[in-house]
């Protein structure tokens, strides 16, 4: 009779999981028809003769039409497995795509720029370590190092300090919102786009240089300021200030709001003044907002790349260490030395980012 039992169960046990496979594998018809449509789509994009406009709307809808398509079918697959499997396979299918592009855009890059800054020109003989040598002892490697220190320094400290002032000014102004609109509208232009404006504020003509016609108007002559070493790298430098200070007093002027107001007021029945209350306790209270601000910019100022490039090219002694990557890489075709170049970048980033996740996680905000 046990045995008769052991076989019924064992029937049935058989039979519910070929009625799982039979559903899986049914459900996998799904995914390979929404893959096969999707790979039509791409060899349409790749080979076919239409007009740029056919084209073009087929991208889109193939674009963001198989995005949704993909989750939509990857789901498909998911709640068609055994209920007990399910849950665990849910957060891996909405959080997976992004791992994967994660990995695909900038894990293998990073790695792939590892390897390569161990080799020549051409990718073709192992070197070891001599693109590092040309890192740190090639001349115009020691302007761009320069200049990135000058960048750092300069321009953080600058965008951070202009920021917090007119935080604090405009905070007490009845026409605050206007003026922040007016300090933070460059944030809303690309650097590319800045540095363009720019151009014509230091043109060397008075007729079209904002600076110039200053000079000459006060009976100086015209100068062109994007050749007269080292001014120039400061010139750059109050481009990049001006796109950062709005950024900077937005957050600033979010931490400012959130000191106590019991605690000016009781400063102010001390009979502290203005002054005071600003270093003695707003100061000390946004102290780590003050940081993540500054980290934020410095790692701007380490990659900065698109003003210099945008204004002077890198010429003129106004280098800086992006500048010299997309040379190298870009107009020298020297693979192994543009690579080096992004490894150090690489590393001069990783430590502003290591210090700000540690005191995010102190805050308990992650």
């Amino acid at each position: 009779m046990s045995s008769t039992l052991n076989t019924g169960d064992g029937s049935s046990v058989g039979a519910s999981v070929l009625v799982a496979v039979g559903r899986f594998l049914v459900s996998l018809f799904v995914p390979v028809m929404t893959f096969l449509v999707l790979w039509g789509g791409f060899l349409f994009l790749r080979d076919s003769g239409a007009s740029q406009l056919v084209i073009t709307l087929v991208a889109i809808v193939w674009g963001v039409g198989g995005v949704a398509a993909l989750y939509w079918t990857a789901y498909w697959l998911v709640i068609h497995l055994p209920i007990h499997i399910q849950p665990k396979l849910e957060p891996y299918l909405f959080v997976g795509p992004a791992l994967v592009a994660l990995a695909w855009f900038l894990t293998i890059p990073v790695l792939r720029s590892g390897w390569l800054s161990f080799f020549d020109n051409d990718s073709t003989q192992f070197i070891g370590w001599d693109n590092f040598r040309f890192v740190f002892t090639n001349r115009s490697m020691v302007v761009a190092w320069r200049n990135n220190v000058i960048w750092l320094v300069v321009g953080t400290a600058v965008s951070v300090v202009f920021g917090f002032i007119i935080a604090i000014v405009a905070d007490k102004s009845k026409w605050e919102r206007i003026a922040k609109a007016a300090i933070f509208m460059p944030m809303a232009i690309s650097m590319v786009g800045a540095g363009i404006i720019w151009r014509f504020v230091y043109a060397m003509d008075p007729n079209i240089g904002l600076l110039n016609a200053i000079v000459t108007t006060l009976g100086g002559h015209p100068q062109n300021w994007l050749i007269l070493r080292p001014w120039n790298t400061f010139f750059l430098i109050a481009v990049f200030v001006w796109g950062q200070t709005g950024f900077a007093m937005i957050v600033l002027s979010a931490a400012i709001k959130g000191v106590p107001g019991e605690l000016l007021e009781a400063a102010e029945m001390d009979g502290a003044g203005e002054f005071t209350q600003v270093t003695r306790i707003v100061l000390p209270y946004i102290k780590s907002t003050i940081i993540t601000v500054s980290t934020a910019i410095i790692i701007a100022t380490l990659k900065t790349f698109d003003v210099v490039f945008a204004m002077t090219q890198g010429l003129d002694g106004t280098e800086v260490l992006a500048s010299q990557q997309y040379k190298q890489m870009f107009r020298y075709f020297n693979y192994g030395r543009g690579a080096a170049i992004a490894v150090i970048i690489l590393l001069a980033v990783i430590p502003v980012v290591v210090y700000n996740v540690v005191q995010y996680k102190k805050r308990g905000d992650i």
